[in-house]
């Protein structure tokens, strides 16, 4: 967000991590106060040409003690009584999860696009995958992944060290199909305040894929196939004629979610003796014009299926 500010774009930033904001602490606002303007909303902090607002700044170092239905009117209130004015873009920090937050925010406004940003480590990639599979459904697109803290540069070395593995840039393309928009290395001045942490060629790079992929997003029409399932198979029917025949077995064992694929070697640990010869979908749900996500009979549901993939399965 501060990128794009920096860049002359009219940027507004809404943290909307109710139990743990952390744009008061990252921009350094001690002790600030938020007040509201003649029409009753609230007026946004600046800096560096970027209008922030986060629920840090009205609950400063108090626990945020609540439930569902006040986490909803707090998040509603941030995100449609603040007086954002005129954006080029509104940037949505949520925090992890899959909860009511991501939901009202869903729900109640028309998202052009979510940018997973992840670790490539396998509890992360599990959440990766609820988090695609609950946006999907809500028509969000799904722009793209940023693999945060993907390696270090030794300086002694000057060689790239994989903390998670060397395969995670594959692994991601291969389990979700969608584009990995940047890999973020571990470096020090990303441990600083955000304004301490400006010009970095990473960051930049990350920026301009994410603009990249928004544009494309809003161009691109969204083509999902037909489907259709049984007991045998699963058929998906193109526009162009085009039809897919995928034996259940082929496809349930073609998964490579963390929970069937070792995260740190690429080799599978899913053994074909613990798939029964009956499995079955149980329901399927397209993902954008890239995959499918599928809950099979053996209660397996965090796999991620993209088209490239099950293409490699079809049944003559």
């Amino acid at each position: 967000a501060q990128e794009l500010s920096q860049r002359g774009f009219r940027v507004g930033l809404l943290d909307a991590d109710i139990h743990g904001p952390s744009v008061p602490a990252l921009f350094h606002f001690d002790n600030t106060k938020i007040y509201a303007d003649q029409n009753n909303q609230l007026i946004p902090l600046e800096k560096n040409n970027l209008k922030i607002m986060s629920f840090g700044f009205l609950l400063g170092d108090a626990p945020a003690v609540m439930r569902g239905p006040i986490l909803t009117r707090y998040v509603q209130q941030l995100l449609f009584n603040t007086a954002w004015g005129e954006l080029d873009y509104l940037f949505i920090d949520m925090p992890p999860g899959t909860g009511d937050i991501q939901l009202t925010i869903t729900q109640s406004v028309r998202l052009n696009g979510a940018v997973i940003v992840t670790t490539p480590q396998t509890l992360s990639l599990i959440d990766v995958a609820r988090g695609i599979l609950m946006f999907e459904p809500v028509n969000v697109p799904i722009l793209g992944v940023i693999e945060n803290m993907s390696y270090f540069i030794c300086d002694q070395c000057q060689k790239k060290h994989f903390l998670f593995g060397s395969q995670g840039t594959q692994s991601l393309k291969e389990r979700f199909g969608i584009e990995l928009l940047a890999e973020l290395p571990l470096l020090p001045e990303f441990i600083l305040k955000v304004d301490q942490c400006r010009d970095n060629i990473y960051i930049k790079q990350a920026v301009d894929k994410v603009v990249m992929a928004l544009g494309k997003s809003s161009i691109l029409q969204r083509q999902a196939p037909d489907i259709k399932f049984n007991e045998k198979e699963v058929i998906l029917s193109w526009a162009d004629g085009t039809i897919w025949k995928i034996k259940n077995r082929d496809l349930r064992l073609s998964c490579r979610c963390a929970l069937c694929v070792n995260e740190m070697t690429g080799e599978k640990t899913l053994r074909e003796k613990d798939i029964p010869s009956d499995i079955a979908a149980k329901e399927i749900i397209p993902l954008g014009n890239y995959a499918l996500g599928i809950t099979w009979s053996d209660g397996h549901s965090s796999g991620i299926y993209p088209y490239e993939s099950i293409k490699k399965s079809l049944t003559v």
